[in-house]
This record gives structure tokens, sequence and C-alpha cells, in this order.
């Protein structure tokens, strides 16, 4: 459809930070984080934003080597996508080739008496919207106005016996479930990902981080981190501070994503068209 003279369009905008940190404890770093900015105005609509983080698993090498496998793999399908590919489909595609990835990886560490996987959530933004796939217990937040919601579920134990009514959200916070993941990339040729779609809106904060995070500061902690700091580096390097003050006892990684503005689009017949 056609845009009125002298009519101002927002394109999508975004500034980010992004930092990993091997903790206080550990001696190498098994998360592994990436992303694919557009190079132009015409990427970014035909193709968007994507970030991504994983946190591996296996023993030293090999949680490593899963979890930099699974970012690779998703970054360089991201960067082949056809143009103007729904995130909603290409997302858990990506999750299934990072999957396969590590799987295939796996099997040659099983003859050698260990095995290998990793957590992953991934996040691509396109117009006003933002598609966010996960497996594991590496999260992705929406901060707005201040407050804070956690958009992924974790895939773990405690998460589940908290489902059935087993344990309750406070229980669940402490149990020794919380540590047991129930998916995760590299354990099965097939893993089933989790995927949402959400709004986006100018001043919207996005944040993906491992547990390296979440399993040490609490939620209320990680918002009043990003309320005190406006600058996002500095912020992403308070919440691997505050991580690592909290005894620094895993790995921990941190994208942070605000949005600057929106292109809002309508969709008709499953194609999208720009809102005036």
């Amino acid at each position: 459809m056609g845009v009125a003279q002298g009519t101002l369009i927002f394109m999508l905008d975004l500034e980010f930070a992004e930092l990993t940190d091997p903790g206080r404890v550990r001696e190498n770093n098994e998360d592994a984080a990436g992303h694919v900015l557009p190079l132009n105005p015409a990427q970014v609509q035909s193709q968007g934003w994507f970030f991504a983080i994983a946190d591996g698993m296996g023993g030293h090498e090999y949680g490593e080597v899963a979890s930099n496998l699974a970012i690779k793999t998703a970054v360089d399908g991201f960067r082949k996508i056809p143009k103007g590919v729904m995130h909603v489909s290409l997302l858990p595609r990506l999750v299934q080739e990072a999957n396969a990835a590590v799987f295939d990886a796996g099997l040659a560490t099983v003859l050698r008496g260990a095995r290998m996987g990793t957590t992953f959530v991934a996040c691509a933004l396109r117009f006003d919207s933002a598609v966010i796939s996960h497996v594991g217990d590496s999260r992705c937040y929406l901060f707005r106005n201040g407050r804070g919601t956690q958009l992924t579920r974790d895939h773990t134990m405690a998460e589940e016996q908290m489902k059935l009514g087993i344990l309750s959200k406070e229980e669940a916070t402490t149990d020794d479930g919380r540590h047991v993941l129930t998916r995760s990339l590299g354990n099965e040729l097939f893993v089933a990902a989790d995927t949402i779609t959400v709004n986006i809106l100018p001043g919207d904060i996005l944040l993906l981080c491992t547990d390296g995070l979440h399993g040490y500061v609490p939620d209320v902690t990680i918002q009043q981190i990003l309320q005190r700091n406006n600058d996002l580096e500095r912020a992403a390097a308070a919440l691997v501070g505050a991580a690592n003050d909290a005894g620094g006892h895993d790995n921990v990684s941190v994208q942070l994503i605000r949005v600057k503005t929106v292109e809002r689009m309508g969709l008709y017949r499953g194609r999208p068209y720009r809102l005036l």
C-alpha cells in the first residue's frame, strides 16, 4: 500500500549490549552468545535482528563445544534466511538445526564416556514484534515501564513439579530439581522448542540470560539494576557483577536489547503490511 507524501515512517531500531563471564569458580566458560545485525535498511525489513545465548553441559571442553556449536549453527542459519520469512516459523527450525549439530557432534563424545548438550534461547525482532524460542533454562525477560516479565518457562524438573502442583512457586526456586533439565539441545535427535511472539514498544528492554544470572540474582534485583543503569553496557556489567558478588558459582551471560522505535505492521492473509 502507498505512503502519503510527507508521512514519516519509523523503522524498527534497536541498541544492545552483550557480555559473558566465566564467574569466580569455574576455569572455563561453557556459555556462548551470538547475534546477527541487519547491514542496511532493506535488511531491517526483510531479515531483522537475531540474538541467542546458550549454556553448555558436559564438563570441561564438551559443554563449551556444545554451546558454541549451537550458537554458530543458529547464527549461520539466520544469515541465510530467505527474504521476508516469518520469524515464528523460522526460529523453531533454527533450534532443530542447532540441536542436530550438537547431537551429531555428541555421538563421538559418547564413545569417550562423556555426553554434551546445551540450553538455548533465541530472540528475533522485526517490524513491531519479537519472537522467542527456547529449550532448557536459559531465559528471556521483557521489561516495560520499569516492570519485568519472564517470557520463557524453564524446562526443569522443579518447573514441571510446580505445574503439577507438587511444588509451590517459592519451593521451586530452592528445590534441587531446578538444576535438572527436562529438555536440552543435543540429547535427542529431535527436540521440542517453546516459541512465543510478543508485541514490542519503544522503550522496551529484552534480557536474554543463562542461569548463572537468574539462578543467583533475584528477579527484583535484576529489575532494580536495569532501572539504575540507563546505559546498556553498564547495565550488562552490573548484572554480571551482581552474579559474581553472589558467589560467581557459574558462568554468566547476558544480552540486553532496547527498542528505540518500531514499525507498526498488520497481517493480511499471512502477509505483513504497514499501518500508517
